[in-house]
């Protein structure tokens, strides 16, 4: 059988919950939670043949049994029991995502059921999300089917990035750090095992949809090596990918084969298929953030040179240092430029790349020197590093920088290392949009990141 799209996944008009539960702590009914919650305006149909209604919602006792059946169903079964109604739901469900694990990830017992998920998935047409994954949380449809409360892990709200997954803990720690620095996203797809959709059906669908800005991309293993170059460079010709791959060799290929039943297989195999498709391969969990902090927060950088404005001389040097460690360009104001800026300032400031504007600084300087320099042809990327001791700097500072660059299209990475009272500061330039790093170290791995998209984009 041809598969079908998945593209119904991402706007379904009604979802099953097949093992509703009001039991606290049941995954089920933390879906329902979730579904309620995230304001999603479908329909939602508890099915348990135990009740009759479930949250003062009719219950149904089979999917089969709903009447024009449902666009989605999500399965919280033990394992040995879903794939029987999987099978009863064929005809009225066009997708399926199972939670459940006790699958390929837990032995000979596991694989076999997890064949036959595959195998009524070829036979019925559903598309299957799954098993063992948390599904689909989907900021533009409102579609949450994952089952951690938002009590304990946060939603970001709508945005450009969007995250797929083998692993739904990986996905719901990035959404949760990613909504804490105000970072939004369009889609997050767990898929888990993967019995039938896999990081090719999900790319294929990111790279036409128009909600997608950029994705980011978890791996434990590709089964088909073919299908995800094919998809990956689809994809990485209209929008930037980024990828981590994992359990690349020793402990961590064995903790990726007990976790979804993923032989990891050759890491230059993996690099390879990365450059060739025009992925980037990004270097564990804190690239991966500063990745999606980048991309998630707005324009793309069209080179690797970086303009450094800062009120502390020690922080610019160190940005500058790990710029060029990074493979950055750092380049010298040319003498017209240098003019330009210097005109209003005192002129003890060092107008030089990194500009240190001093503990003299007011709003109006930094928000002018960053006009000035990132609107001329010299600089790709922006990074401010501001430190918040000198007394001209005022909570304006965020705002009045962030209307002086909006008409340049070009990326600003704030850099703000400190501590509670930074902290508090550093939510302004959230507010305005810019994605802030604590570390000169994770601004210059966003920077170097996204210089990498730009070059790859050109066939560099």
């Amino acid at each position: 059988m041809v598969k079908k799209s998945i593209e119904f996944f991402f706007d379904p008009k009604s979802v099953a919950v097949v093992g509703a539960s009001e039991a606290p702590g049941k995954l089920s009914s933390v879906i329902i939670d979730s579904l309620i919650s995230s304001g999603f305006p479908g329909r939602v149909v508890p099915v348990n043949p135990k009740y009759s209604s479930v949250r003062g919602l009719k219950c149904f006792p089979s999917v089969s049994e709903i009447e024009n059946g449902v666009d989605l169903a999500v399965y919280a079964l033990p394992s040995a029991r879903t794939p029987e109604a999987l099978r009863d739901s064929a005809g009225k469900t066009r997708g399926a995502v199972i939670v459940s694990g006790g699958f390929g990830e837990t032995g000979e017992a596991g694989k076999g059921l997890e064949r036959e998920i595959k195998d009524i998935a070829k036979e019925t047409g559903i598309r299957v999300i799954g098993p063992n994954c948390m599904g689909i949380y989907d900021a533009i449809s409102r579609l949450d089917t994952f089952f951690i409360p938002r009590t304990r892990i946060s939603r970001p709200v709508a945005g450009g990035l969007s995250i797929i997954s083998q692993s739904g803990s990986f996905a719901i720690t990035a959404m949760d750090e990613l909504a804490g620095e105000g970072i939004g996203v369009a889609r997050v797809v767990s898929y888990g095992n993967k019995a039938d959709v896999n990081e090719a059906d999900c790319l294929r669908f990111l790279a036409e949809d128009e909600h997608t800005k950029a994705v980011a991309v978890y791996i434990e293993a590709i089964s088909d090596g073919r299908a995800f170059i094919e998809a990956a460079s689809f994809c990485a010709s209209k929008k930037p990918v980024f990828a981590i791959k994992v359990g690349k060799r020793g402990a961590g290929a064995l903790s990726a084969l007990s976790h979804t039943g993923a032989i990891a297989g050759n890491y230059e195999a993996y690099r390879a298929a990365f450059r060739k498709s025009g992925v980037i391969e990004l270097d564990g969990y804190e690239e991966f953030i500063a990745a999606c902090k980048a991309f998630g927060s707005g324009s793309g950088a069209s080179g690797p040179r970086v303009i450094i404005i800062t009120d502390g001389g020690g922080m610019g040097v160190s940005l500058a240092d790990a710029c060029v460690e990074a493979g950055l360009e750092v380049p010298p104001l040319s003498e017209d430029l240098k003019e330009r800026v210097q005109d209003g300032l005192p002129s003890y400031f060092s107008i030089g790349n990194p500009i240190d504007l001093t503990g003299s600084v007011t709003d109006e300087m930094y928000a002018d020197a960053l006009e000035k320099t990132l609107s001329d042809d010299s600089f790709d990327i922006a990074i401010v590093a501001a430190l918040w001791g000198p007394p001209g700097l005022t909570d304006e500072l965020p705002s009045l920088i962030s209307e002086r660059s909006l008409a340049i299209k070009k990326p600003v990475l704030v850099c703000s290392p400190g501590g509670a009272f930074t902290r508090s500061k550093s939510e302004l330039f959230r507010r305005s949009g810019f994605p802030v790093f604590q570390t000169p170290e994770a601004a210059v791995k966003a920077a170097s990141i996204l210089a990498r998209a730009s070059a790859s984009r050109r066939g560099g």
